[in-house]
């Protein structure tokens, strides 16, 4: 059967506004259960007496557990449909969130990060599989865009919001928010998400199918290209989530509130460029709005690591955080829109693909930049335009032209 057998196509304009709102919380559910916290890691760090690497691992046990659940719930979904496996995933999150309130000691904090992670990431993976039963060509980019821009919000809003939660509790009732917004979109799913993958279009097979299916995404350069470019970037991203909290506190000596106020100027350039990004790429290409997208990250990222050595005032550092995002938010939506593109019948599985790469290389670079202690950025800087560099190295794995199909 081919990909254009299996391809679901619905008209954009049956896609209502209670399935629409239902995907835009889907997106937003990994950022924010990774980022909400960020305002109160150092706090978290000492309430449990521990080292601030311990307390990054909280985040990359989180990372870890949204890059291994998207490889499980792309390959569920793609089988059983999207519905039944986003719901099982809800009702986990909202228990996990509890467990995460309650945790007495730091390792059981860890844990339940991870297993918090793995039902975040069904989220993930049913907003990108949903939309590409729902769109193709141009409208899946534009689609691709919307959920890089929703993303990117939440991202940098996450932490504002975690801020402003710190100053009326502690950390635990930043976990307590988040069960909050699990029943949230448990009960949105229940009731306006419909099943958008019909059973004579699903997946069948066992183990051994799955992986003939990884193995068929990833021999196809421009799928491997447009994973390796998506997770890269976004290992740049969460070593900046990772790492600003400890550089603009305290080294800047901004409060849990004045960074999350600092970090929320970054959702403007995720707007803007998201936007800029799924527009730009029906008007031109997606391998040429890539280029641009990750030469203006690099700009950002040369940007902190010279703020790292030279120590500019604070306007030094917000600019290259903001070029940072910018270029990561327009160079996202065709890397995402190119791995799904060809392989509708897989959407599921691809969109795994491209979740496993950002969380997977996040959770390896978050830790990273606090190898040199809470009192320098020059790891930061270092992890950050490393990231990028290697990106843009991998835009050789593309041919020459990468234009959009309708």
């Amino acid at each position: 059967m081919t990909s254009t057998d299996n391809a679901v196509t619905v008209r954009p304009s049956t896609v209502g506004r209670p399935v629409a709102m239902v995907l835009g919380l889907l997106t937003i559910f990994g950022p924010i259960t990774t980022n909400l916290y960020l305002p109160v890691l150092p706090a978290l760090t000492a309430n449990f007496q521990s080292t601030i690497s311990a307390g990054q691992l909280t985040i990359t046990a989180c990372l870890l557990g949204l890059a291994v659940g998207q490889v499980i719930a792309g390959s569920l979904s793609d089988r059983f449909g999207r519905r039944r496996p986003l719901l099982v995933g809800a009702i986990v999150y909202v228990v996990m969130s509890g467990v995460c309130a309650g945790s007495p000691t730091i390792g059981t904090l860890i844990a339940a990060r991870f297993v918090q992670g793995l039902a975040a990431a069904v989220g993930i993976v049913t907003a990108q599989a949903a939309g590409r039963d729902l769109y193709s060509g141009g409208k899946l980019t534009r689609y691709c865009g919307r959920l890089t821009v929703l993303g990117g919000m939440s991202a940098v809003i996450g932490p504002v919001i975690g801020g402003q939660l710190a100053a009326f509790g502690d950390w635990r009732g930043v976990f307590i928010f988040l069960a909050v917004v699990g029943a949230f979109v448990l009960l949105t799913s229940l009731a306006f998400f419909p099943e958008t993958l019909p059973a004579r279009c699903r997946s069948k097979g066992g183990f051994f199918h799955i992986l003939r299916n990884y193995g068929k995404l990833l021999t196809d350069r421009t799928v491997a290209g447009a994973v390796l470019i998506t997770g890269l970037t976004y290992s740049a991203i969460y070593a900046y989530l990772s790492g600003a909290t400890f550089v603009l506190q305290r080294i800047y000596g901004l409060s849990p509130q004045e960074y999350s106020f600092a970090f929320g100027l970054n959702a403007v350039g995720v707007m803007v460029f998201g936007f800029i990004g799924g527009r730009l790429s029906e008007r031109s290409s997606e391998k040429r709005t890539m280029v641009i997208g990750l030469g203006i990250a690099m700009a950002g990222s040369l940007g902190l690591l010279a703020t790292a050595f030279l120590h500019p005032p604070l306007i030094g550092i917000l600019m290259s955080l903001f070029m940072l995002v910018g270029g990561v938010a327009t160079a996202s939506p065709p890397a995402t829109a190119l791995a799904l593109r060809d392989h509708s019948e897989l959407a599921g599985t691809a969109s795994s693909l491209v979740g496993m790469a950002r969380f997977a290389l996040g959770s390896i670079a978050a830790p990273l930049v606090g190898l040199g202690g809470p009192d320098t950025a020059v790891p930061f800087g270092i992890v950050t335009a490393a990231s990028i560099c290697a990106a843009l190295g991998c835009l050789g794995l593309f041919g020459k032209r990468q234009k959009l199909r309708p």
